[in-house]
Formats: structure tokens, C-alpha cells, sequence
């Protein structure tokens, strides 16, 4: 476990470097080449002080050795240049490791300041090679802040998930462990310490022999298509004690070289996305296809041995998508490797992407006897599923495992799996006949769920067959006739906020509607986003022509699909769009996939049921929402505290605009999209932009830094305010934006963050310039603004007793989450899930 001094030590590291390599991956890469430059020392002391001799910086290397760099006396410039020098000539090195020598492999110094890199230097230092363990789980840290989705789909597994799963296989010392997707090899390194686990004694000694360690080196292996995650996990098994980590460069999935290689055991979380035009795959899979998901799910399956086990995370696609390739997978699982599948909450792998997915349990000896297939349903997994991902009391992970375990124990035994029923809670067990009944092998268990309404109860019906799908068009800004005198209001994706609320307009001429193909949308029809936007929907509250971005649902026939179905259904037909859009710069999905898209059809009674439940909770839910959006902290101003320009308490600068194409450096920005009601900056959701040098300083925000709206086409947004909280990588603020920097010591920020978010700010921002709406905030308009300076202590007083009442109010964005939860799981109980035709 990442022990607390180990953590502040690359934290520090990081906050030093962030001024001269913004970008979070250069930041690893310097941590990385650092320590091991420092630990080839280390061991060279090691070996000395047990009378063995120096083999990293011997003969003409000596001069380099990390005892001389830092403790020579050298000046800032001559370390610079001695280190700088020692890194890029690493490689040629013969006294060290092949690995060695790939991870210095293009190394270099990016910056050239004597004072970083002194400071660099000295907390690299406080490192020590004497506990690889602590090092491996220092390593793991650095690597999050890596986690972030990356172009081919793939996203850091969390920690809890991987390890669930390792538990539930299970792995042993003499088995050989893939993972044909690794990453940063999260999964190779749970197994290992699994294994190490599972072979010590009550006292805590290892009871491995050296042919045991020396058959577990050679166990491992990893392969995965980037050269920077291969480079990485290298390092990470290293550290973790492994001499020779057996990770290769290999694309899985069109390389045929390693085919013939099987595995005991096979843990991955391959990524989920295809390049457009798909894979294309060499041709000795079982399955024909062009999507990734179905090409790793079946080679993983293909190559265990055959007594071999996997854990596999997959998308909701493989589970009940209806082409023909995702069948055939079923078909091929069920009938030879599957033997349980456990659901994930949706929101398990935020932050960095918010796909719902599952876990596949392959065991080919049970699968072979088993006549069934357990399913379980995780809703808990001991974290919060928003974007911050706090930890929970409520975790389902425990009682699954258990409970998968006792239902794989009672196949091995030969027993019936009916026995053992009355104690599993969370499972279902379904028998193959069932599954493969109509040709689809849908893998959702709460299709098969006894006594709730569910899917397979109702017929699927194409959303054709029982809606008119309205599409719509921009008529042209060049005839100003179109745009002058309107009386039609026309909406884009732009009009619809998070919620689905329609939130303005524009207006169009009848001439328009009549003479391009812009459609109206008429009052309770349900609007789609299916093109830019994806994933967000709307219920047309009055008569609106919409663009080409928006598809309008009304129904054929009200006595057999009422209007609010289609509302209800439309959360989870817009999830369906989100998960399919295809496209470079612009995604969506076409008109004819919607309506060739599956829904189900209950009658007209349970329909009305179905609606009621829904917005019953949807209420609540608005209600909730209602409390978060008008809260305001209320600050009584008491006359006898004094009253300053904000000038004179706090300095601005106005943010940059990005040029978003630039490559080389990556830094995060805060835009006005991050701007809603929360008082503090969403550090980790932001989006990134690649530059071409690195930013100035004063261009990147600090902790306690207020930052503004300058200028947005709403004026509601002008003049709204966040507060930064300590950032963890480098971060500026968009050119929309201005930052504040209170800069007197009697000013407390946090109170002035608090203050700024009160009614009597917003008041005062909304009566600047006479009364008039500003659409943009100047540096002067702030610095005239006058505000109170109470007593330090008052200001402390204040925030604490603001942030009491935060908490009270907190609370609903909690009871919106379960409620949303209930919403899916209604939608889960009738939704077929054929979600592409």
C-alpha cells in the first residue's frame, strides 16, 4: 500500500517539474528515468557494502554515479550538464540491462534550469531502492495520472476492480497469466501479489522455493500494441521484482506471430473502440469481425489452455447486441468457455469514461459439464459513482465474490447448482437451454429475472414501426430573409442543456420552415440528439423546427405507444446513440439506425405504470435540482466592516486562447463550460490542450486562485466564479475566463470564493454599467467592484458555518444519484436491449 511519505515525495517531485514540463506524461518519463538512475546507485552501494563490486557506473560510467552528482560539490550549471550528460549516454552503458537500456533509450533533460533540477534531484534523493514493493505502488500512483482514455478506447482499470477480479480466478504459482491488453500491466502486478499472498506462511515468510520464483518470472506476460505503455509497465513489474518482465510490443488482434501461445489464466480490460472502417483482423479468428470488443473477447477464449480461466471486462455490446458477429461470440461463449457474468454499475470507471460494462468468467473445463450460468449484479463497488469517485460504505464486490465462488465450487463438485440457491443473494442461475432459446444468447440477467417485468415479457418492435422520426435542417444565414421577422422557434443541439431542458431558442421565418427542409417538431414529441451532442435528449415543450443534429419521436398511434413512453424510453435510446456514434470531428449516428432501432412494446396499462414509476422518481429528482441550482450562501454585511476595492485586495489576468491542434506539451484548462454551480473547479474533468512550448507560470492556476466568466453569449454566465482547489497537474484557464489572485494577507480566498458566489455579488455584478447585461467582465470592472473586509476570524467563522450549510444542501446531489439509479434499473427491467440492427 502507497505509504504517505512515499506519496508526498512524487507529489512534490511533480509540483517541482510542472513549471518547466507541463505535461503530465514528460513528468513520468523524468520521475521514471530519475529513479532508476538513482536505484542502479543504490544497488552498486548495495553490492559493495556486501563485498561485491560495482557493475551500473563502473570504467568510464563511474563519473556519472548519483553519489558524485549530488555530493561533489559541482555547481548548479555543471550537475546540469553532468546529469543531462549521463542520462543520454545511459544506453550505451554495457554494465546495465537490456531494459535499462530501453528506458533510456531517447532519453533527455527538457529544460535547462540548474535551480529545478537541483530541487528535482534532491527529493529523487529521499528515494530508496530497499523496498520494491513501496516503489512498485509509488510507480502505480505516477501512472494515474495517465488514466485518462486514451485514442484506441482504452482507460485505467481501478485498482478494487482488479484485484476483484484476480481473487475471483484465482491464480497459482505454477500457471502461466496473460494479459494480451496490459497497459501499464495492473493486472500482471495483482496476480503477482496474489500468488505471493497465497504462498506465505502464518509468521509471514515466504514459502516459495527459487524454482518457484524462477518458473513465476517466466509466467508473466504481457503484450500491448503502444510502445510507451510497453516502456511503462516494464518499469512498473521491475519495481514490483521482476529482473525480466516479459512484455512485448504486439498488436493482438493483426499480428499472428504469438498465436500459437496459450494461457492458465487470462485477465484483461482490452480497449473497447474501432478505428473507423474497423479492425482489420488476420484470418485465423473463429469469429469474422471488425469490431475490437468481439476480436479480444474471442482470442482470449480461444487461447486458454484447456483447463485455463479469464476475467474480461467488456462493453454492454458484447452482452445483447443483435449483429450477427455479436451472436456468434455468445453462441461460442456459452457453449464452451462462460460460466458467469457480472454487471458493473454504470459510472465504474469514472472519470475517465462513463461506459456502463460487465465482467466474462471463462472457465473451459466447468463450461464444458455446466448446463448453466450464473449472473450477478454489482450496484455498490464501495464508491461513489459520480465523477469524484469517493469511497462508500455500501460495496456489493465481497458478497459476489463469495457467492461466485460458492456457485463454481458446486459445478466443480458436480453438484446441483440448485442446492446452493437459498444462499446466493446476488446471483441468478440460468440454464444454457434458456439462454441460447431464441438465437440471440443475451447475456443480461434481468432478462431472465422470475417475476419482475421485464423485456422478454414484451414484443420488440422497430422504433419505426410505431414513431414518425422528424429530422430537421440550418436554413441558410446568407438569406436574411430566413433569420428576420421570425416567428418560428427553431432549436440545435446548443439550445439543450445537461438535463435535457430546453434552454432557449432562435427564431425563424414560415418562409424558412416552408422553403428548406427544416421540420417543427410539434409540443410532447421527444427530441434526440443524434448527431454532435450525442448521448442527451429533450421533451419539446411548445412547437420547435429543429436542425440536422436532432431527431423528434412522436408517436404513430397514441392507443398503442403513448407520448410518455417514448420519454421514458428515450433514456435509454439516447444512451444507445451515444455508444454507437461513429465518426472523426463530428459523431452521430443516421436516421435509418434509429429507426431500425429495437424497443420494447408492453401494453398500453403497463406503459402507463412504467411512466408513473419514472416520474415519480424524476420529480424528486427536479426538486432536488431545484435546491442545488437556487442555493446561494448568504453573507449578512455588517456596516462597521470595511470596504475596499477588490483592487486592492486581489490582482487579475485575463486567460489564453489555444490553438487546440499544437502538439508537444499537454495542459489542462478550466473553460467556461466547468462553470455551473459548483463552487469549486472540477480539476479532475477537465479537457486538455497540446501546446508547442510550455506556458509561462502566471498562465497556470494555483490553489486558492477565483477564477471568472469574462465573456459568453449568455449573460447569465458573465461574472460567475470557481475556486481552485490544490491542482495536481499543470492547469490554465481559457481566454473566456479571468483569474483572480487574492494577494493581501488579511484576505482569506476562501471566503472571497464564498462571497462571490453569493446573491448580493451576483446583484452587484448584474447592476455594472447601469443596470445593463454585460456580455463581457473587464479587469477594470473588477478592480472597481467594492466588497467588505471583515476580521480574519469573522471570515473563517463565515465559510464554516457556509459550508455546514453545503453539506445540508450536498445531500440532494446524493438523493439524485440513487433516484437515477432506481430510473435505470426500471429501464433495465423492460428494456430488451437489442440496441443495433
Amino acid at each position: 500500500m502507497l505509504d504517505t511519505d512515499t506519496k508526498r515525495r512524487i507529489d512534490t517531485a511533480r509540483d517541482i517539474l510542472v513549471g518547466k514540463v507541463p505535461d503530465p506524461k514528460s513528468q513520468v518519463e523524468q520521475i521514471t528515468i530519475a529513479l532508476i538512475y538513482k536505484f542502479m546507485d543504490d544497488m552498486d552501494a548495495e553490492s559493495e557494502e556486501f563485498g561485491g563490486q560495482r557493475k551500473f557506473f563502473t570504467g568510464d560510467f563511474a563519473r556519472y554515479g548519483w553519489a558524485k552528482l549530488m555530493h561533489s560539490g559541482l555547481g548548479g550549471h555543471e550537475t546540469l550538464n553532468l546529469y543531462a550528460e549521463g542520462i543520454t549516454k545511459m544506453p550505451e552503458n554495457p554494465g546495465i540491462p537490456l531494459l535499462f537500456r530501453d528506458i533510456f533509450k531517447n532519453a533527455y533533460l527538457p529544460y535547462r534550469d540548474p535551480e529545478t533540477l537541483r530541487a528535482f534531484l534532491k527529493i529523487i534523493d529521499e528515494f530508496s531502492y530497499d523496498h520494491s514493493e513501496r516503489l512498485g505502488d509509488a510507480f502505480e500512483y505516477l501512472l494515474s495520472v495517465l488514466g485518462s482514455q486514451g485514442d484506441a478506447g482504452q482507460f485505467r482499470t481501478p485498482r478494487h476492480i482488479i484485484d476483484f477480479m484476480v481473487k475471483v480466478l484465482d491464480p497459482k504459482k505454477s500457471e502461466t497469466i496473460l494479459d494480451p491488453a496490459c497497459g501499464t500491466a495492473g493486472f500482471l502486478i495483482s496476480s503477482y501479489k496474489h500468488i505471493l499472498s497465497a504462498n506465505t506462511d502464518a509468521k509471514g515468510n515466504s514459502t516459495l522455493t527459487p524454482d518457484d520464483r524462477g518458473r513465476l518470472a517466466k509466467n508473466f506476460k504481457g503484450y500491448d500494441i503502444s510502445p510507451d505503455m510497453v516502456r511503462l509497465s516494464l518499469v512498473n513489474l521491475y519495481l514490483h521484482g521482476f529482473a525480466d518482465p516479459h512484455i512485448v510490443e504486439y498488436d493482438t488482434l493483426t499480428s499472428e506471430e504469438r498465436w500459437n501461445e496459450f494461457a492458465d489464466v487470462i485477465l484483461a480490460n482490452p480497449p473497447f473502440m474501432s478505428p473507423k472502417g474497423g479492425i482489420k483482423p488476420h484470418k485465423r479468428f473463429s469469429i469474422q469481425a471488425k469490431r475490437s470488443e468481439v476480436l479480444f473477447v474471442d482470442y482470449m477464449a480461444e487461447h486458454l489452455t484447456p483447463n485455463g480461466r479469464a476475467a474480461i471486462i467488456v462493453p454492454e455490446g458484447i452482452i445483447f447486441q443483435s449483429q450477427g458477429a455479436y451472436k456468434e461470440l455468445r453462441k461460442l461463449l456459452v457453449e464452451n468457455a462462460l460460466v458467469a457474468v457480472i454487471s458493473l454499475p454504470a459510472g465504474c470507471f469514472n472519470p475517465y469514461s462513463g461506459v456502463k460494462t460487465s465482467i466474462l468468467i471463462l472457465d473451459k473445463s466447468l463450461a464444458k459439464t455446466a448446463e448453466t450460468i450464473a449472473f450477478f449484479k454489482v450496484e455498490n463497488d464501495g464508491f461513489g459513482l459520480g465523477a469524484q469517485r469517493r469511497a462508500i460504505e455500501k460495496n456489493d464486490l465481497p458478497q459476489v465474490q463469495s457467492e461466485l465462488a460458492a456457485y463454481l465450487q458446486s459445478l466443480r463438485s458436480n453438484g446441483s447448482t440448485e442446492s446452493i440457491l437459498s444462499s446466493l443473494s446476488t446471483a441468478q442461475i440460468v440454464t444454457k437451454v434458456k439462454i441460447a432459446a431464441n438465437g440471440d444468447y443475451n447475456l443480461s440477467g434481468e432478462r431472465y429475472r422470475e417475476g419482475a417485468a421485464r423485456a422478454s415479457f414484451f414484443p420488440n418492435v422497430p422504433l419505426g414501426e410505431v414513431c414518425i422520426l422528424i429530422g430537421g435542417a440550418t436554413p441558410s444565414k446568407k438569406n436574411e430573409s430566413y433569420w428576420t421577422n421570425g416567428t418560428v422557434k427553431w432549436i440545435s443541439s446548443k439550445h439543450i442543456d445537461e438535463r435535457g431542458l430546453i434552454t432557449s431558442y432562435e427564431l425563424i421565418s414560415q418562409k424558412a420552415v416552408e422553403e428548406t427542409s427544416t421540420r417543427v417538431a410539434p409540443k410532447g414529441s421527444t427530441i434526440i440528439i443524434t448527431r454532435v451532442s450525442v448521448g442527451k435528449f429533450a421533451f419539446a415543450n411548445d412547437d420547435y423546427a429543429i436542425n440536422q443534429d436532432l431527431t423528434a419521436l412522436v408517436s404513430k398511434d397514441n392507443e398503442r405507444l403513448t407520448p410518455e413512453f417514448i420519454r421514458v424510453a428515450a433514456h435509454h435510446i439516447a444512451q444507445v446513440v451515444e455508444r454507437n456514434a461513429e465518426g472523426i470531428g463530428v459523431r452521430g449516428v443516421t436516421r435509418s439506425f434509429l429507426s431500425a432501432l429495437q424497443i420494447p412494446l408492453p401494453p398500453l396499462e403497463v406503459q402507463k405504470e412504467i411512466v408513473a414509476e419514472i416520474e415519480g422518481y424524476q420529480k424528486v429528482i427536479n426538486g432536488a435540482r431545484a435546491v442545488l441550482d437556487h442555493y446561494r450562501p448568504h453573507i449578512p454585511i455588517h456596516p462597521d466592516w470595511p470596504i475596499f476595492q477588490l483592487s486592492e485586495i486581489c490582482s487579475f489576468k485575463n486567460g489564453l486562447n489555444f490553438d487546440k491542434t499544437s502538439s508537444g506539451y499537454t495542459v489542462k484548462i478550466i473553460g467556461v463550460s466547468d462553470f455551473k454551480a459548483n463552487l469549486y473547479a472540477p480539476l479532475d474533468d477537465l479537457d486538455e490542450v497540446h501546446l508547442a512550448a510550455p506556458l509561462a507560470d502566471d498562465y497556470l492556476v494555483k490553489t486558492g486562485d477565483i477564477l471568472f466568466v469574462r465573456s459568453n453569449g449568455n449573460p447569465d454566465l458573465v461574472g460567475r466564479s470557481l475556486f481552485v482547489p490544490p491542482p495536481r497537474e499543470p492547469t490554465t484557464f481559457s481566454g473566456f475566463t479571468i483569474r483572480g489572485r487574492i494577494q493581501d494577507q488579511r484576505a482569506l480566498p476562501l471566503f472571497f470564493a464564498h462571497f462571490f458566489k453569493s446573491r448580493d455579488f451576483a446583484e452587484m455584478i448584474k447592476t455594472v454599467g447601469q443596470g445593463a447585461n454585460i456580455r463581457n467582465l473587464s479587469q477594470n470592472i473588477l478592480n472597481e467592484l467594492k466588497v467588505p473586509l471583515p476580521p480574519l476570524a469573522t471570515q473563517q467563522a463565515i465559510v464554516a458555518e457556509i459550508e455546514a450549510e453545503q453539506a445540508l444542501v450536498a445531500a440532494n446531489r446524493e438523493l439524485i444519484t440513487r433516484l437515477e439509479q432506481k430510473i435505470q434499473a426500471t429501464l433495465a427491467r423492460i428494456w430488451d436491449g437489442d440496441e443495433k440492427p
